[in-house]
């Protein structure tokens, strides 16, 4: 079912009339069970918000469980702006709408919902003497005047009908729709006092919901500050300066998790910016867009929009292509840039660096020299290139401009990246992927680098595949300096692509590394930042498994999961330097490789 585009039903004046279920519950609706007391809805709600945190599969959260129901229909949702107390104005405004209008599921409020003078329109609520118009969920405290409204840091409900979502978390139910939320401001100080979040928090909610599996993004975000830079590819956002003013972590908040609404206020303004990508064009696979509105404060004098209506079908009972359906309007996605500026690892090799893990390289001949500069790739001024890529620190012996690099194993080279065999390959037509600037990881690359990549990638699909193969490529950013994408070849006769997803799986197991499935539409840098170690599987189906790696980590462990028993058979080639050959030998193999590759090289067609 298609979701309406966002503004269809702004306000009373334009919005149709809608047939719902009578008075159930958004996160029940469908359910088909009756509609629960205000405290049993509760309790049932904070067990499954609870249990999408903590992971715990078959929970009523993010994971699914026996009583997750897809919605029959869209949600009907009302988001509002800094209440500040004014709860006669508002409460007021939601019944007119549906006077008018028809009910509506739920009222999201961010930004302050307390206001100084709060408590005696506070009191008729708290007391039971009146009741909000439909359920509410509102964010924490902003400022430490307001604290004392909310008496449970992780959620409560503060009256009947108003429930207060809690510091952070996922709330999740039998709809499906799914909401992130983040409470207070962004922290200037720590530790952080309680009205303020800071950059563990929103790692620690990144991390409930990117760990999961098929994660895709989620329905709503809800925070009280602004992201920063969130005008940056749009339209004005008036007198609001978006590059001063607003949350960096709440920018990288939004960026990862992809929200489909994200609801924002404090500023006393209204702003609706332009739907942007949530993908690469041309790079990635499509995903669906992204809908920023910030909301002005209730009752304000300058009538500026407070309230804004929209109706939703959560993602999970959505047709993927209509999901992913991109309106004429949208822009580029505002955080990329702030997220390529994110700090990166200095780290350099130490005493435990692999000396040439099955690479093209020597590393023992050349130790006391010194590297020098690149110069010029391939004479080419790459016009592209947005910048040049960073500069080791120390000796790298990965660059393509490294005299020491074995240039008889490079078999092509194109604007960005080239490939070479392995020295000690698992087979004659092991082959690596590198970039020829300094890279530490895919996570690092430029936007043209990867672009490289996904040619070269997909140039070896078609390559094995005419030899009655296919590859799998993985990446272990450990203990490394520089990219190399390993591909080794399997016969297809030899096993499934469920074979070998089952045999690294199964052998990651036996040595406790959590090795996950993620999403064939995201990319790493969705789920890992620059600098973290990880280690990653893809398979040219476009599978992919991923583990970040927070210890000690086999150097070799890729290898040996293909070498193995149940996928090459060859487990006495584990080790690369049981397999070394010598130059002549080395530079035959590639003579070949080269022949073969030529009809599917796109670096001498472009």
């Amino acid at each position: 079912m298609r979701t309406p585009r966002a503004g269809n039903i702004r306000d009373s004046r334009r919005t149709p009339g809608f047939k719902l279920p009578g008075d159930s519950c958004p996160f029940c609706q469908a359910s088909g069970t009756a509609h629960p007391a205000p405290a049993e809805r509760f309790e049932r709600r904070t067990r499954h918000r609870r249990s999408a945190l903590s992971g715990a599969p078959g929970s009523g959260g993010r994971f699914g469980s026996s009583i997750f129901v897809m919605a029959a229909a869209p949600l009907r949702v009302l988001a509002c702006g800094d209440v500040e107390g004014r709860l006669e104005a508002i409460f007021g405004r939601v019944r007119a709408i549906q006077a008018k209008s028809g009910r509506f599921d739920m009222l999201l409020c961010v930004g302050n919902f307390f206001g100084s003078t709060s408590e005696a329109e506070w009191a008729e609520y708290r007391t039971g003497a009146k009741k909000a118009p439909i359920p509410t969920y509102v964010l924490g405290a902003n400022d430490p005047d307001t604290l004392s409204y909310f008496p449970d840091v992780s959620g409560c409900e503060l009256a009947e009908n108003i429930t207060y979502l809690g510091r952070r978390g996922v709330y999740s139910g039998c709809s499906g729709l799914q909401i992130a939320y983040l409470s207070g401001t962004e922290a200037q100080q720590q530790p952080a006092p309680a009205h303020c979040f800071g950059a563990k928090d929103v790692a620690e909610l990144k991390s409930s919901l990117l760990s999961a599996p098929n994660f895709r993004g989620v329905d709503i975000l809800l925070t009280s500050p602004w992201p920063r830079d969130v005008g940056t590819f749009a339209n004005s956002t008036g007198e609001i300066d978006t590059k001063k003013s607003g949350s960096k972590l709440v920018s990288d908040l939004a960026a990862s998790l992809k929200p489909r609404y994200h609801f924002a206020a404090l500023e006393k303004a209204y702003y609706e910016r332009l739907p942007y990508r949530n993908h690469m064009v041309l790079q990635e696979t499509p995903q669906h867009v992204t809908r920023f509105i910030a909301l002005a404060d209730v009752g304000n004098t300058s009538k500026k929009k407070y309230l804004y209506a929209f109706s939703i079908v959560p993602m999970s009972s959505m047709d993927p292509a209509e999901l992913v359906k991109q309106p004429q309007d949208v822009t580029e996605n505002p955080y990329r840039k702030l997220r390529k500026e994110a700090p990166k690892s200095k780290a350099a090799l130490s005493a435990e660096e692999e000396p040439a893990c099955q690479f093209f390289f020597d590393l023992n001949k050349h130790q006391g020299k010194k590297r020098p500069s690149d110069g010029k790739e391939r004479g080419d001024s790459q016009p592209k290139q947005a910048k040049k890529p960073p500069q080791p620190t120390g000796p790298c012996w990965f660059c393509l401009a490294s005299p020491e690099v074995e240039k008889h194993l490079v078999v092509s080279i194109g604007t960005h990246c080239y490939l070479a065999l392995a020295k000690g390959g698992l087979s004659p037509d092991h082959v690596l992927i590198l970039p020829i600037g300094h890279y530490q990881s895919v996570v690092d690359l430029s936007s043209e680098v990867l672009e490289e990549v996904t040619k070269y990638k997909a140039a070896l699909k078609e390559f094995f595949r005419s030899k009655g193969k296919r590859y799998v490529l993985f990446e272990r950013n450990y203990r490394s300096q520089h990219l190399q994408l390993q591909v080794i070849p399997v016969p297809l006769d030899l096993c499934t692509s469920e074979d070998i997803k089952e045999a690294f799986i199964t052998q990651a197991q036996e040595q406790q590394i959590e090795l996950l499935e993620i999403p064939e539409h995201s990319d790493i840098a969705q789920v890992a930042q620059p600098g973290t170690p990880y280690f990653y599987v893809e398979l040219d189906t476009g599978e992919k498994l991923f583990h970040r790696i927070r210890g000690r980590f086999p150097l070799q462990f890729g290898r040996e999961v293909l070498a193995s028993e149940a996928l090459l058979a060859q487990p006495q080639r584990a080790d690369w330097r049981q397999c070394a050959a010598q130059r002549p030998e080395e530079a035959a193999q590639a003579r070949a490789f080269r022949r073969d590759f030529e009809p599917f090289d796109f670096s001498l067609r472009d």
